[in-house]
C-alpha cells in the first residue's frame, strides 16, 4: 500500500515537470561575468526548489483525492521517524541554499567590497568609470591617457575588467542594467562599486538600457541612459575622439580667458585736488600725450587732448596769488 502511494506521488511529480521541460526556452548566453554568477545561482536554486515543490504539491493533491469522501478527519498518530526526516531534510536544503548563495554573492564580481574594488582599479588592465547619478539623469566620467572627459552615454569595452564607481548628488538612486546583470544603489555621501567583465556576446549595435531602480521623485521614470558595449579597438578609438574633443574645448576656453584678461587701456581718469594758501588745482588725465595751455594771474589753466590720450586742467585763484604780495608789502 505504501509503495503504491509513493508511486502515485512520484508519477504526479514527473507529470508536473513535463510542461516545464517542453515549454522552457533555452537560456540566453550570459553577457557578463556578473550575469553568469547570478544566472548559475538562479538555475541551481530552481533545480533544487522545483522537485521539492512538485513533491509537496503531489502529496497534497494525493491526500485531497484519496480522502475526498471521508466524512470525518481522523487524527494522525505520532511518527518520530517521519518528523526527524523532514526536519533534517529542511535543514539540509537551507544549508545548501545558503552555501550556494554565498559562493555567488561572495564573489567580487557580484558584491565587491571597497578594498576589492580599489585593488582592481589599481591594476593596469582595468577600465574605471565614475557614474554620477542625480535628479533625473546620469553622467559618466572617464580618464583616458591622462585626460578626463564626461559622456552622457555609458560606453564600456568587452573582454576587459571594468569597475564602476557609483555616487549620487542628491537622493537615493539605483543603477540597474538588467540585460547585463548589473545593479547597485547610488547613495549620497557614499561610493558603491560594480566590478564586472563583459563577454564578447554583449557587443551589439543596439544600445542596452540603463534604468534607475529606486524611486527618486517626479522624473524617476525618465531617468534613463544608453549603454554601449564595444570591442577594445572600437572603444579606444571612441575614447581618443572624446579626449581630442575635451582638449579642443579646454584650449578654446583658455584662449578666450586670455583675450578677456589682456585688455588695452584706452582711458584712465585720475583726479587730484590740492589746496595751498587758498589755491586749488584740479587735473584730469585721459591720455598719455598731454596738450596744455597755461593762463596766469586770475584765470584757469587747462589742457585738453583731442587724441583721447591725456587732459590736464589746473585752476589757480588770482586772490590766492596776490595774497603773498600783499603780506610782503605790509
Amino acid at each position: 500500500m505504501f509503495r503504491k502511494r509513493i508511486a502515485s506521488v512520484l508519477t504526479m511529480a514527473v507529470l508536473g515537470l513535463v510542461p516545464f521541460v517542453v515549454l522552457a526556452e533555452p537560456a540566453a548566453a550570459a553577457t557578463s561575468v556578473t550575469d553568469n554568477y547570478i544566472s548559475n545561482l538562479s538555475d541551481l536554486l530552481l533545480a533544487v526548489a522545483l522537485p521539492i515543490t512538485l513533491l509537496v504539491e503531489g502529496v497534497l493533491f494525493y491526500a485531497i483525492w484519496k480522502f475526498r469522501k471521508a466524512d470525518e478527519a481522523k487524527p494522525t498518530q505520532e511518527n518520530r521517524r517521519l518528523e526527524l526526516t523532514w526536519t533534517v531534510a529542511t535543514a539540509v536544503v537551507l544549508m545548501f541554499v545558503g552555501l550556494a548563495a554565498y559562493s555567488a554573492m561572495g564573489s567580487p564580481y557580484v558584491l565587491p567590497s571597497h578594498t576589492e574594488a580599489q585593488q582592481m582599479m589599481d591594476q593596469p588592465n582595468t577600465t574605471s568609470i565614475h557614474v554620477d547619478a542625480y535628479q533625473w539623469s546620469w553622467e559618466f566620467h572617464y580618464k583616458h591617457n591622462g585626460t578626463n572627459f564626461t559622456s552622457s552615454t555609458l560606453v564600456m569595452p568587452a573582454n576587459k575588467q571594468i569597475v564602476l564607481e557609483i555616487t549620487s548628488r542628491d537622493v537615493d538612486h539605483s543603477f540597474h542594467a538588467p540585460a547585463l546583470g548589473l545593479k547597485r544603489d547610488a547613495i549620497p555621501g557614499r561610493t558603491n562599486y560594480i566590478a564586472t567583465r563583459l563577454n564578447s556576446s554583449a557587443v551589439r549595435s543596439q544600445p542596452y538600457q540603463l534604468y534607475c531602480a529606486e524611486f527618486c521623485g517626479a522624473g524617476h521614470s525618465n531617468m534613463l541612459a544608453n549603454i554601449v558595449v564595444m570591442n577594445q579597438s572600437d572603444y579606444n578609438h571612441w575614447a581618443d575622439q572624446q579626449v581630442q574633443a575635451a582638449q579642443n574645448a579646454s584650449s578654446g576656453s583658455s584662449s578666450g580667458n586670455a583675450s578677456t584678461t589682456s585688455s588695452t587701456s584706452t582711458s584712465s581718469t585720475s583726479t587730484s585736488s590740492t589746496s595751498a594758501n587758498g589755491s586749488s588745482t584740479s587735473s584730469t588725465s585721459t591720455s598719455s600725450t598731454p596738450t596744455s595751455s597755461t593762463s596766469v594771474n586770475g584765470s584757469s589753466t587747462s589742457s585738453t587732448s583731442t587724441s583721447g590720450t591725456a587732459t590736464t586742467t589746473s585752476a589757480t585763484s588770482s586772490a590766492a596769488l596776490a595774497a603773498p604780495e600783499a603780506r610782503g608789502a605790509a
